[in-house]
């Protein structure tokens, strides 16, 4: 059964600056079981990603309408999933410092992410636009979402 989308979260892929990741690599790490270093889970953590070009590759396909659909449940915050779409964009590491949290953007990342998110929220203007740390302890997307949305012109309730 469908639940309505609340949230529209962005995520980084934690990967060093400079780094591109492919879907092949994503699927890996989310779905591969946990003896081979995956994390085991039935579907990977994101429906969309946005490579180091600007390119935007579909992950999982949806129906791109205001509800989340049980076949279009991603891995992206625990809790969230069934009411949420992820979204993330390779990069979000320092490329000298694989512990330091940096936004890491190029800018055709940056151009592409703030089209997909403008179209989103013209379509969506009820779902909340929201970075992965602010529903867990982390620092995904690495950078201010809240701050960003204001800077491009998306003021949400």
């Amino acid at each position: 059964m469908s639940k309505p989308m609340k949230y529209l979260v962005i995520h980084c892929t934690a990967t060093k600056a400079g780094r591109e990741v492919s879907s092949d690599e994503i699927r890996r790490w989310h779905t591969d079981p946990v003896c081979k270093g995956g994390r085991g889970w039935k579907q990977v953590g994101y429906t969309d990603m946005i490579h180091l070009d600007g390119r935007v590759e579909r992950l999982v396909r949806n129906n791109e309408d205001a509800n989340v659909d049980p076949w279009e449940i991603t891995n992206g915050a625990s809790g969230y999933n069934a009411i949420s779409r992820h979204i993330v964009y390779v990069g979000g590491v320092d490329a000298n410092d694989a512990n330091k949290a940096k936004d890491t953007r190029t800018p055709a990342q940056k151009e592409a992410l703030k089209r997909y998110v403008r179209d989103f929220h013209m379509r969506f203007p009820q779902v909340k636009i929201i970075g992965h740390n602010q529903l867990a302890s982390k620092a995904c997307p690495s950078f201010d979402v809240p701050k960003w949305l204001k800077e491009i012109g998306i003021n949400q309730k």
